[in-house]
This record gives C-alpha cells, sequence and structure tokens, in this order.
C-alpha cells in the first residue's frame, strides 16, 4: 500500500517544506498560545483540584486526540484533513457536516482573538476605548493577519514562530519567578470549601476541554506541506509543551502569591507572579504577551479556517468560486479575504450567543472523529502501511478513539442547559446545509457520477435519506435523554442561575422552558429520524 491513500491537496496549492518544530509552533498558537483562560478555573474547582484536571486531561483527551490526528494526517496528509477523513469513513453526507462544523466554529469565534487583542491594549492605551479609534484599529489587525496569510503559509508559520517564543519565553519566566517564591501550598485546598468534586468538576471540565481542543485544525493545511511525515514528529513535541505551558505556570503562581479565590481573567492572573515579585513593568511587559497570545491565535485560525470551505467547495458543496488559488503564491485568496471581511463584520457584535453556539461544535468534531478512526483502521489494515500509526495493538486504538468521545458527549451535557440546547441549532445547521448545497451544486457526483450517484427523487446522494434519518434520530434521542440529565444535574439551582445570566433574555433566562423545549424538541425529532429512516430503507437504500 501506498504511504498515501488519497490526493494529498487540491490543484494548484503551493507546497512548502516544513520542519516538526514548524509544525509544533503551528500547533502550539492553534491550540493554547498561553495559558490564558485557565485562571477561571482555580476558583471555581479549587487549586488543587485544577493543577489535578490539567494533568488528567492531558493524558485522556488531549493526548488521544493528538494520536488520532497524528495517525490519520500520516495516513491521509490531504487538504481539509477533517473533511476528507471522515469522508472517506462515513461518506459525503458526513464529511460535510464534519467539515462545516469545523470551518464554522472557527468563522464564528475568529473575531473574539481580535476583540481580545484590542481589548487588553485598551487597559493600558486610553485611546483605544473611542470607538472609531477601537474600530480602525480592530480593522487594521485583520487587514494585517489577512495580507500575512495571503502571502502565504510560511509567513504565517513565520509569525507564529516569533509570537510563540515569545509567549513560551513569557510564561517560562512565570514559572522560574514563581517558584524560586515560593510561599503557598498550590495544591490546599483541593476543592472549594463545602463543594464536592462533581459540584467542583461541573464548572471546570468543559474549560479544559476547551484549552485541550484544536489539534485537528494543523490538518486543513496538510496538502500544502510537500514533508507531510513531519506533522506527527510536531506533534510529539507540541502536546507535551502544551501541557506543560499549562501546569507549570499554574503551580507557580499558586505557590508564588496564592490568594486561589481572587483567581480570574478579570482578577489575579499569570502577570501578577511578575508584578509581585520582579516590580509593575515586567506586568506591562505581560500584557504585551497578552496581546501575542491573542494574536498568534488569530494569525492560526485564518491558516486554518480558510482552507474548510475551500476544499469542500472544490468537491462541489460549497460555492465554487471559494476554490480560486493565486497563480503566484498558490494560495486560496478568496477564502482567505472571506474569512477577514467575516471576522470585520462580527468584531462589532455581542458574542455570548456565539460562543455558547460554537462549543457544541467543536465537541461534536471528536465524537465523530472517533469513528472515523476506527473505520479507516478497518479499511486499511496498518499491517499495510509504511507510515506513522498508532502502536499497542486494538485495545489501544479503540481507548484513544472513545476517550474523547465520552469526554465530548459528557462535556456537551455539563456545559450548561443553554450550551445543550442552542447545540442542536449549531450541529443541526451541517445537515441543513449539506441539502442545501448538494441541491445547487451537486456535490461529489460532479466528479464522479458512477461513483456517487444521485437519487432522481431527492436530488440527493443515494442513501442520504437514510443518513439523514439517523442523524435526526440520534440527535432527538440525545436531546430527550439530556433534557433528564439536566433536571437532575442543574434543577435545584438552574431557574435562579439562568435568570440571573440572562435577565430577560427570551429562551436562556427561563430554566424550565429550556428543558421543555429539549423534551419536545427531542421527542418529535426521535419520530420524525424514525420515520425518515424507514422511508429511506425502502425508497432509498444505501449502496
Amino acid at each position: 500500500m501506498e504511504n498515501k491513500v488519497r490526493p494529498d491537496g487540491v490543484a494548484g496549492l503551493k507546497k512548502h517544506t516544513m520542519k516538526p518544530i514548524q509544525i509544533a509552533f503551528m500547533l502550539f498558537c492553534l491550540v493554547a498560545a498561553g495559558a490564558f483562560g485557565i485562571e477561571d478555573m482555580i476558583p471555581l474547582s479549587g487549586p488543587g483540584l485544577t493543577i489535578a484536571i490539567l494533568i488528567i486531561f492531558a493524558i485522556i483527551w488531549a493526548h488521544p486526540i493528538s494520536q488520532v490526528v497524528s495517525e490519520l494526517s500520516a495516513l491521509m496528509p490531504a487538504e481539509g484533513g477533517i473533511y476528507v477523513w471522515v469522508k472517506e469513513a462515513l461518506g459525503e453526507f458526513w464529511g460535510f457536516c464534519m467539515g462545516w462544523w469545523g470551518t464554522l466554529s472557527i468563522y464564528l469565534c475568529s473575531a473574539a482573538y481580535v476583540v481580545l487583542i484590542v481589548g487588553y491594549a485598551a487597559d493600558y492605551i486610553p485611546i483605544l476605548n473611542d470607538p472609531w479609534i477601537n474600530f480602525i484599529v480592530k480593522l487594521a489587525i485583520v487587514v494585517f493577519f489577512v495580507v500575512v496569510n495571503i502571502l502565504g503559509l510560511k509567513e504565517v508559520n513565520a509569525v507564529n514562530t516569533v509570537l510563540s517564543v515569545l509567549i513560551l519565553a513569557a510564561f517560562t519566566l512565570v514559572t522560574i519567578v514563581g517558584f524560586v517564591n515560593w510561599e503557598y501550598n498550590p495544591i490546599e485546598p483541593f476543592t472549594p470549601e463545602g463543594q464536592s468534586i462533581i459540584d467542583s468538576l461541573g464548572g471546570s471540565i468543559c474549560l479544559v476541554v476547551w484549552m485541550y481542543c484544536g489539534y485537528e485544525c494543523v490538518s486543513n493545511m496538510a496538502g500544502e506541506i510537500a514533508n507531510p511525515e513531519v506533522i506527527p514528529k510536531g506533534f510529539r513535541i507540541a502536546m507535551p509543551v502544551i501541557a506543560l505551558s499549562y501546569i507549570l505556570p499554574t503551580i507557580a503562581g499558586l505557590c508564588s502569591i496564592g490568594s486561589w479565590e481572587e483567581w480570574g481573567t478579570e482578577g489575579v492572573g499569570y502577570g501578577d507572579v511578575l508584578v509581585e515579585c520582579l516590580g509593575y513593568g515586567w506586568g506591562v511587559a505581560f500584557m504585551v504577551v497578552a496581546i501575542a497570545s491573542q494574536a498568534a491565535i488569530f494569525n492560526a485560525y485564518i491558516a486554518a479556517g480558510s482552507r474548510g470551505f475551500f476544499v469542500m467547495a472544490d468537491d462541489y458543496l460549497c460555492p465554487k468560486f471559494l476554490v480560486k488559488v493565486s497563480k503566484k503564491r498558490g494560495i486560496p485568496v478568496l477564502s482567505i479575504l472571506l474569512l477577514g471581511l467575516t471576522t470585520a463584520i462580527m468584531m462589532n457584535f455581542d458574542f455570548t450567543v456565539l460562543l455558547v453556539i460554537v462549543g457544541p461544535l467543536a465537541l461534536m468534531i471528536y465524537v465523530i472523529l472517533g469513528i472515523a478512526l476506527l473505520i479507516i483502521r478497518k479499511k486499511y489494515p496498518v499491517e499495510g502501511r509504511d507510515c506513522w500509526y498508532i502502536k499497542g495493538g486494538n485495545v489501544k486504538v479503540w481507548a484513544y478513539a472513545l476517550a474523547p468521545m465520552i469526554i465530548a458527549v459528557l462535556a456537551l451535557l455539563v456545559n450548561g442547559t443553554e450550551y445543550f440546547l442552542l447545540g442542536f441549532v449549531s450541529i443541526g445547521s451541517g445537515a441543513v446545509f449539506y441539502v442545501i448545497f448538494k441541491w445547487m451544486y451537486g456535490g461529489l457526483a460532479k466528479i464522479d457520477a458512477e461513483k456517487y450517484p444521485i437519487n432522481p427523487k431527492t436530488k440527493l446522494a443515494k442513501g442520504d435519506l437514510q443518513r439523514l434519518g439517523v442523524f435526526v434520530l440520534a440527535f432527538g434521542i440525545y436531546a430527550v435523554i439530556g433534557s433528564f440529565f439536566l433536571v437532575w444535574y442543574e434543577g435545584s439551582w438552574g431557574p435562579e442561575y439562568y435568570e440571573w445570566m440572562y435577565g430577560d433574555t427570551f429562551l436562556m433566562s427561563d430554566f424550565w422552558l429550556m428543558i421543555k423545549v429539549g423534551k419536545i424538541g427531542g421527542a418529535i425529532a426521535t419520530v420524525a429520524g424514525a420515520v425518515l429512516l424507514a422511508i429511506g430503507k425502502k425508497t432509498d437504500p444505501v449502496k
């Protein structure tokens, strides 16, 4: 068997030879770019449990995901990564959903990083609080990083390498200074007084899952890497570096300045370690690093996000103009410009609801990714490969596939009722837009009508009625079960919390209304999915 079982990119893309360290820096920017965000976990879960969570989830969540993505990247180093893998394993419908979820999540949250860049800077540069200046600076940031991405993947990597070194150096300094000034027990108390471990976990499990998300994004650019064998090597560098960049500065901060109840993105943070031990100027310097962190993520997200719709458009599953590649540099220019334009528009709006929608998209990716690995393992046995794969036998592979799947499903439940409910909107949009784009552009049947036949009655791929039935049925059942779980999990405090959190916001401020919508909507979806599946089996059999 050949090392690569799929074409490794779309025609016209320019390939670049990469080093493992460059892949590692790209991963660092996509996943972490510093420990910012962990501060909010500490008062919620307690210092001891926070450190334990960071260590445990590096092992049971981040490591399996990095291994799964490494194997699939080595076997199928194709542009569009997760879209191509799932298309190969589960077909056109699920492949589109996977590509849609991954790309949409980047489109929806990329503007948040631009807002954070200017927000951090405004604390030290008051003129940025002026609305027009604020807008102009944010627009300039978007334009700058769009231009960097249009120049090419090498330029993106060069910028991310500089930013990564700066960020790692800053957190290394925090770690050293914190340990030198050790005064407190960093794991005491293990959980806040009066809270059980289960209560303390609920507030932080989704935060830590989010902190370790993003490993799969680098696969979107795999078709532009001339030597894709460096991808698994880059993962071996990045994964422990990311974990240590979270764990060590957190321990150092807690043992040097304590005050665990006051930690948070609006309270005590990593920069305070330098302020208290070295002086105010070091805190200002660390704020520059915070700005660099958000810039690094935004730069990497443009690169990863712009390739998603680009590859699906090449398969006639998105508007065809997105396939446009610059002749000189071999870059998907229009896809990059579209992401930049979307960011420039969205950076002016409130992100509260959008970010609630994004979380479930990211989690759903890991559920389908595990299934894809198991199917591809069966389809392409490792005995015939000469590329990197997970060593250790089937039990280990199943463990790596199932661990993220189980955690993702649980995280969808404990993230909050509003996340759970609105998640069905964002996840369901994948099926809706598949049908729309399939009707409009034809999909893979345009490339090979014999291999990907169309059902003349539905104008969809043969078997799609069944696939849509399974999709609707599965989420209907999950909605019903999840609603009952949430009554048990949040029923005692949920009504007061959501009313306080969302005020007069329709639906999200009313816990019991959300539960009712989940139960009734889930029941309707269960019946509709079962009917659709039954009709599909009779009139639209899967080949």
